[in-house]
C-alpha cells in the first residue's frame, strides 16, 4: 500500500500547525475545508459564486470557518511572536 496518504496527512497536519497552532481532528478539518474553498475560489470563481447561491447555508458557514481561522491565526502568531521575544 502506498505511504501517500500518511505523507499527505503529515503536510496537513503542520499547515494547520503552523496555520493556527492546533492540530485537532476538528481544526484539521476545518483547515482542509477553508483551504480548498479558498484554492478553488481563485481557480474557478465562477463556480464558488455558483455554489454560493445554490447553498447560502454552506456560504454562511465557510464565512464562520474563515473568520474563525483568521482568529486562531492571529492569536498563534502573537504568541509565537511573544515567545520569541521572552527567549
Amino acid at each position: 500500500m502506498s505511504e501517500f496518504p500518511k505523507q499527505f496527512d503529515a503536510l496537513l497536519d503542520k499547515y494547520t500547525e503552523l496555520l493556527i497552532g492546533d492540530t485537532s481532528p476538528e481544526k484539521k478539518e476545518m483547515v482542509t475545508q477553508y483551504a480548498l474553498y479558498s484554492f478553488v475560489a481563485k481557480q474557478m470563481p465562477a463556480l464558488v459564486k455558483h455554489w454560493n447561491s445554490l447553498y447560502p447555508d454552506g456560504k454562511e458557514e465557510m464565512k464562520k470557518i474563515i473568520g474563525e481561522i483568521k482568529e486562531l491565526n492571529e492569536a498563534h502568531r502573537e504568541e509565537m511572536n511573544r515567545k520569541k521575544k521572552d527567549e
